[in-house]
C-alpha cells in the first residue's frame, strides 16, 4: 500500500479557509475513490497552524488517480491561498495496528 505523510503551515488568517477545504478534499477522496483507504486530518499541539495529513492508498496508481479529481484540484485551488508551508514524505505501509475509535 502506498502511503503519504504530508506537513503543512498556514496561513493563520485563513485557518477556517482550510479547514473547510481540507475537510471536504478528506471526506471526497474516501468517499469517492476506491483506491483511498484513509485520509487522516491532524493538527499539531500547541501550534494551531500546523497541521499532519495520513493518506493510504491501495498503489500509487489508485493516488495518481487522486490528484486528478475533482476534489483535489478544488482543493489545490485553496491550498494556494492557505498554505505557507508543505512537506510531502511517500513511503509503503509496513505493518497497521489500530482499535479505530473515531469521535
Amino acid at each position: 500500500m502506498f502511503s503519504l505523510i504530508v506537513h503543512l503551515q498556514i496561513d493563520p488568517v485563513r485557518r477556517d479557509e482550510f479547514l473547510a477545504a481540507i475537510r471536504a478534499n478528506a471526506e471526497a477522496s474516501v468517499r469517492d475513490e476506491p483506491g483511498c483507504l484513509r485520509f487522516d486530518v491532524c493538527s499539531v499541539a500547541d501550534d494551531p497552524t500546523r497541521f499532519v495529513l495520513y493518506e493510504l492508498y491501495t498503489d500509487a496508481a489508485a493516488f495518481a488517480e487522486h490528484k486528478a479529481t475533482p476534489h483535489f484540484a478544488e482543493w489545490r485551488t485553496v491550498s494556494s491561498r492557505v498554505v505557507v508551508r508543505q512537506q510531502d514524505t511517500a513511503g509503503e505501509l509496513l505493518a497497521a495496528n489500530t482499535a479505530e475509535v473515531l469521535q
